[in-house]
């Protein structure tokens, strides 16, 4: 007995398990249950968390409300004791003035914690932090010009509106306004090193804290939060004017969302093709024999009596780009029952529309086809126009709430590294560039582009890119060489317009020039559209992704395979940071390992006191958000020479495989294409 009432009173509905049953009600249901259902979100949420700047935001918004008193975390977030951490926030509320970070309330099973909370009297300013970017100079942000609630909103916009309804629950006697306190992008910082002011922390429990280095918001310059009172559509919501789902309002939503979680029942809310498609609570059986169930095939035994051979027939939810939710609703849920009128097929002429891509992903899977298709023609054609030597350059960049450097915006684009190969006419593969930035407070953005330009001005040969990123970052770069004073910036604004072309909707555009010999233009080329447009690998599974397209590539090419079993050394190809034995063509049970997965840890060779004083959130440099977040920690101005330079290693190293991947990528179409 006493076992059951401890059950009873852990489960509340808090305003995160609010904020997941409205994006899927049985989410809800599977939540209760982590030990036994997969939840993918949770595998990389500390990289997340640090990549996002969520906890910096937090402490950086508390500094701007100083003096505030907090209601501690308890260590064990399992076993909450609600009531107690509601009865602290009671006694605050018995000051007449008085500041309460993380202030809870408890009442009919709901629970919530407010990040910022400020009593004077009998108002309350109820304060949702959030480290999203707003740019507060728009009149539309939150409700769009007919009305409606902005749909990347939404979500935000009813987790306000819950813990507004909470808090009035147990205040009936103060008038509660609900504030979003947000980074406002059109602000500049006015100090250096504001991001390092607060470093985040694994801490011991593995839960994610902040080190603050600062005790007054005097220290950080111009505030960079916007805060807006959100009263008007919080109302709008409690009465039904805003909806989240068209056959339920909030009232209803609530008392659904609480039973649920009290009473541990499966809702069986029907089945949406974009929840579906993106629900973290799948399991992919054929990477590993999962040790949990999945919410997924929970969800589809139920509703679709789906059985084990319909989950091994290949369904409709992992087409690439699609989109139409009519499909679901017409019971289309395989890619068997599909016919090309059912996505709208229609052909492109010179390359391969969106739709034939979906096609031949649809045909291939429902026939167990592996073989690729390419369009050798149209492949040939595109080819024709590259000139030798080929060029593939790849960047890493950081975007964070709390810019590194003064006169710097939120969000603001940093590239701190590249990587650049060369493929030359013979053949002969050379790792022969390589850029990073690992010094403490110094803007990179136009060393970086002056580094650039040195390796790439010395031929006209074609510049390859992955995707569209490197010209949006060129983009950025230019924008703000241009309000510099930076010596070089005229030589380097018209490098720049001259490998890359302006964004759609650019208020300041630039003609993309001509090679010096008219042949064609030097703008990037994007290889991962040229991907799309002319060839498909079923191994892929529909995604374009550079980590998902070279094992493809490697699983599928003769070619590939035959050259880069060998070592480096042995095929010709130089590096600057892998040893000439280096085999990128591993196998394992024999099948193909991601190279990727073969990259060395970060902490090589330092020992366990170092890892534990200063890296121990990191594991692996395998990933863009873990590149971002080690360039962070190189910013910290007292760590070791030793300790910057092994960052540095395994992003160089990180960096250098993508570009060598593109390479691969090109070898592979070529030996198709001949």
């Amino acid at each position: 007995m006493a076992s059951s009432f401890k059950l009873f009173v852990m489960r509340a509905l808090s305003k995160s398990r609010f904020k997941q049953g409205l994006e899927c009600p049985n989410k809800l249901y599977f939540s209760n249950s982590k030990e036994v259902y997969l939840n993918k979100k949770n595998e990389d949420s500390f990289l997340q968390a640090l990549a996002s700047g969520g906890f910096q935001i937090e402490e950086y918004a508390r500094l701007q409300y100083p003096g505030g008193i907090l209601i501690e975390d308890p260590e064990d977030r399992e076993n909450y004791d609600y009531q107690d951490l509601a009865d602290q926030t009671s006694e605050l509320l018995k000051l007449e003035n008085v500041v309460i970070y993380e202030a809870a309330f408890y009442v009919d099973d709901l629970f919530i914690r407010t990040d910022i909370l400020v009593k004077n009297g009998s108002n309350i300013k109820l304060i949702e932090v959030k480290a999203k970017s707003i740019d507060s100079s728009n009149d539309y942000n939150f409700i769009g010009k007919k009305g409606k609630l902005v749909s990347g909103w939404k979500p935000y916009l009813f987790d306000l509106a819950f813990q507004t309804y909470v808090a009035k629950l147990c205040l009936p006697d103060y008038k509660i306004i609900p504030y979003l306190c947000l980074v406002d992008k059109s602000k500049v910082a006015t100090i250096d090193g504001l991001n390092q002011f607060f470093r985040v922390k694994q801490k011991t429990n593995k839960r994610t804290g902040v080190d603050v280095l600062v005790d007054h918001k005097s220290q950080l310059g111009e505030n960079l939060l916007y805060r807006e009172d959100l009263s008007e559509v919080v109302s709008k919501i409690h009465s039904g004017k805003f909806l989240y789902y068209d056959n339920l309002n909030f009232y209803e939503a609530i008392d659904l969302l609480r039973d649920v979680r009290i009473n541990n029942y499966y809702p069986n809310w029907p089945a949406q093709f974009s929840s579906c498609k993106k629900c973290e609570y799948k399991v992919d059986y054929s990477e590993t024999t999962p040790q949990k169930k999945s919410g997924f095939e929970h969800c589809f035994k139920t509703q679709y009596n789906w059985t084990a051979t319909d989950f091994n027939t290949s369904n409709i939810f992992n087409v690439w780009d699609l989109k139409d939710p009519k499909l679901m609703a017409q019971g289309l849920l395989f890619k068997s029952q599909l016919t090309p009128e059912d996505i709208k097929y229609k052909e492109a002429a010179g390359k391969l529309s969106r739709t034939e891509r979906q096609w031949l992903q649809i045909e291939k899977e429902r026939d167990k086809d592996t073989s690729e298709f390419i369009d050798i023609e149209g492949l040939r054609a595109e080819m024709a126009t590259w000139v030798y030597p080929y060029h593939f350059i790849d960047f890493e960049t950081s975007t964070v709430p709390l810019p590194f450097h003064e006169d710097r915006k939120p969000y603001e684009q940093i590239a701190f590294q590249f990587s650049h190969h060369i493929y030359h006419e013979n053949g002969r593969i050379e790792h022969a560039n390589e850029y990073i930035n690992t010094t403490p407070g110094e803007f990179p953005n136009f060393i970086f582009s002056q580094h650039l330009l040195d390796a790439l001005i010395h031929d006209e040969g074609t510049i390859f890119k992955y995707s569209t990123h490197e010209n949006t970052i060129l983009n950025a770069i230019r924008d703000q060489l241009k309000f510099s004073d930076y010596p070089f910036k005229n030589e380097l604004v018209s490098f720049i317009e001259s490998i890359s072309h302006p964004k759609d909707k650019h208020p300041d555009p630039w003609e993309v020039p001509t090679r010096l010999s008219g042949n064609g233009t030097r703008d990037m080329v994007d290889l991962c559209a040229v991907i799309k447009k002319y060839y498909y690998n079923p191994h892929t599974k529909g995604s374009n992704s550079i980590k998902q397209v070279l094992p493809a590539v490697l699983k599928s090419s003769e070619f590939i395979q035959n050259k880069y079993s060998k070592s480096i050394k042995a095929i010709g190809v130089s590096s600057k940071n892998f040893k000439s034995k280096q085999v990128w063509l591993q196998k394992q049970n024999g099948e193909v390992i991601n190279p990727y997965d073969l990259l060395p840890p970060l902490y090589e060779n330092m020992t366990q006191d170092q890892i534990n004083d200063t890296l121990s959130e990191l594991e692996n440099i395998n990933d863009g958000g873990a590149a971002l977040t080690a360039y962070g920690k190189i910013q910290y101005t007292d760590m070791t020479k030793q300790e910057r330079e092994k960052i540095s290693k395994s992003l160089k190293r990180y960096c250098e495989l993508d570009t060598l991947a593109m390479v691969m990528i090109y070898e592979h179409l070529r030996s198709l294409v001949k």
